[in-house]
C-alpha cells in the first residue's frame, strides 16, 4: 500500500522543491527514484544524511529507492555552489570510498533481494567506461544549449570567479545519468538537496528531449551550520559517519548539544518517529526544557543507527565521566579510543611505566612527573579543600599512585575543581 510521499516530506520538514505532477504519480503507483552521491570521500557527512533520508522515507513509503553512487563523475566533482574547483581523485581513492559509502548506505535502507522495493546501488562509471568523448558530445551534448546550461544558479556563482569546461560539463553527466536510469530502469525521478535542482532539471530535459519519457524532481533543504555554510565532504568542520573521522562520542555530542529549535527540526529529519510520538516527545520537552527531552532522543537514535547500540552506550557512559559523578569502574569500561576522544584537546603528560610500578606520592605525581600543578604548595591546598580527583574518586595528601590506579593499563585522569581535568597517559 502507498503512503503519500509528499506530504510525509512536508510535515518532516524535508520538501524545498518538487516538480509539478510529482505527487499524483507516486500516489498512482510504485515508483523507482534516485539521490546520487559522489564518492570524494571514503565517508558521508550528516549533509549528505539528509538525503539518506529522502530515499529512507521514499522505500517507506512503497516505493524503490536506487543509490547512485558516482565513480565516474566522482573523478570530476560538483561545481554546485562551490568556491573553487575540486582536487581529482585517483581511480583507486574513488573505488575505495565507494565500498565504505556503500556499507554506510546499508544501515538505512532495506536492501534485501526478496523485497518487491528493495533498495539498489548502481555505479554510474559502468556505463560511462565504454562512451568516447566524441559519441557523448553527439548524443548527449547537442540537446542542452550553452544559454540552458549557464542559466542555472549552480553554474551563474562560479562564471564570475572560474569554471573549467570539466566542471561546466558536470550536469551534463548527471543528467546522462538519469537519462540511462530512465531508459533502463524505469527510475522516473531524481532527488536531492537543494543545490542540485539546477543539474536534476537537466536530466529531466534531456530525458524529455531524447526519448519523450516523463521524469521528475525532488529537492530537500540542505542542512546548514550555525554560520549557513552547509556540512558537505568538501566543506571544514564536518560531521562524519565513519567512526574514525568523527568519533561516537563527538556524533552523540553534536545532537545533544542542540537548541531545542533545532531539535524539534531534526527529530522529524532524521528519525523514522511516527508523527504522534514526535508530537508527544515535543509536549513533554516544552513541559520539562530542562530534562531536555528532544535532543536526547534524538542523539539516542541517530547515534544508534549510524554506528551501534553499544557505540551509544559508551557515548552515554562518557558523557557522564565528564559532566556526572562516573566511578573508576564505569572509565574501566570505556574503550581506548573513545578514552582519547573525550579528552581531546586536555592537557596531557606521558610518564614511565616504572614510576607507576614502583608507586608516587600524590604530590610527587601531580608536581614533579605530570605538572598538574605548577607547586607542591598549590597542590597539597587544592586536595586539602577536596578539590582533586583521580579517576573521579576524591584524594588526600598520604594517597599513593600505584598501577592499581591505570584505567585500561594505560591512563590516570586527573580532575582539578568540577571541569579542569588532565590525561596522564603511562608508557
Amino acid at each position: 500500500m502507498l503512503k503519500n510521499f509528499i506530504e510525509e516530506l512536508k510535515w518532516r520538514g524535508l520538501l524545498h522543491d518538487v516538480m509539478p505532477g510529482t505527487e499524483e504519480l507516486l500516489l498512482k503507483e510504485s515508483v523507482s527514484g534516485y539521490v546520487g552521491f559522489d564518492p570524494t570521500a571514503k565517508s558521508l557527512t550528516i549533509g549528505n544524511l539528509v538525503t539518506v533520508m529522502l530515499l529512507v522515507h521514499f522505500q517507506k513509503s512503497g516505493h524503490k529507492p536506487i543509490a547512485l553512487v558516482g565513480g565516474a563523475t566522482g573523478m570530476i566533482g560538483d561545481p554546485s555552489f562551490k568556491n573553487e574547483e575540486r582536487k581529482f581523485l585517483s581511480d583507486e581513492d574513488v573505488r575505495f570510498n565507494m565500498e565504505c559509502i556503500k556499507k554506510q548506505l546499508e544501515h538505512f535502507l532495506d536492501f534485501d533481494e526478496n523485497n518487491a522495493n528493495n533498495a539498489e546501488i548502481v555505479n554510474n562509471y559502468d556505463w560511462f567506461k565504454d562512451i568516447s568523448f566524441l559519441q557523448f558530445l553527439r548524443d548527449v551534448g547537442k540537446h542542452l544549449t550553452i544559454n540552458y546550461m549557464c542559466a542555472k544558479d549552480s553554474v551563474k556563482k562560479r562564471l564570475e570567479s572560474g569554471l573549467s569546461f570539466t566542471e561546466f560539463s558536470y550536469q551534463l553527466l548527471q543528467g546522462y545519468d538519469f537519462y540511462h536510469l530512465n531508459k533502463t530502469k524505469n527510475i522516473k525521478i531524481q532527488m536531492g538537496g537543494s543545490d542540485q535542482w539546477g543539474n536534476i532539471t537537466s536530466g529531466t530535459e534531456l530525458i524529455r528531449r531524447k526519448s519523450g519519457n516523463e521524469a521528475y524532481a525532488l529537492t530537500c533543504p540542505l542542512l546548514t551550520k550555525s554560520d549557513g555554510t552547509k556540512f558537505g565532504k568538501s566543506e571544514g568542520q564536518n560531521i562524519w559517519l565513519d567512526p574514525d573521522l568523527t568519533s561516537p562520542y563527538k556524533f552523540y555530542q553534536f545532537w545533544l548539544n542542540s537548541s531545542d529549535e533545532e531539535a524539534l527540526k531534526n527529530i522529524k529529519i532524521f528519525t523514522t518517529f511516527e508523527r504522534e510520538h514526535i508530537e508527544n516527545l515535543e509536549k513533554e520537552h516544552l513541559e520539562n526544557p530542562h530534562l531536555r527531552i528532544l535532543q536526547k532522543e534524538l542523539a539516542k537514535d541517530i547515534t544508534c543507527r549510524v554506528h551501534s547500540v553499544d557505540d551509544y552506550n559508551q557515548a552515554i557512559e562518557a558523557s557522564e565521566l565528564l559532566f556526572g559523578k562516573g566511578t573508576f569502574e564505569s572509565l574501566s569500561r570505556l574503550n581506548e579510543k573513545t578514552i582519547i576522544n573525550i579528552f581531546e584537546g586536555v592537557p596531557q603528560s606521558i610518564i614511565t611505566r616504572d614510576i607507576i610500578e614502583n608507586s608516587i606520592n600524590i604530590v610527587d605525581f601531580l608536581v614533579d612527573k605530570t605538572n598538574v600543578f605548577p607547586s607542591k604548595g598549590e597542590a597539597r591546598r587544592m586536595i586539602k579543600s577536596n578539590a582533586v580527583s583521580i579517576n573521579k574518586n576524591r584524594t588526600e595528601e598520604d594517597k599513593i599512585v600505584n598501577k592499581d590506579d591505570l584505567i585500561n593499563n594505560k591512563y590516570i585522569i586527573v580532575q582539578k575543581g568540577k571541569k579542569n581535568y588532565h590525561l596522564v597517559i603511562c608508557e
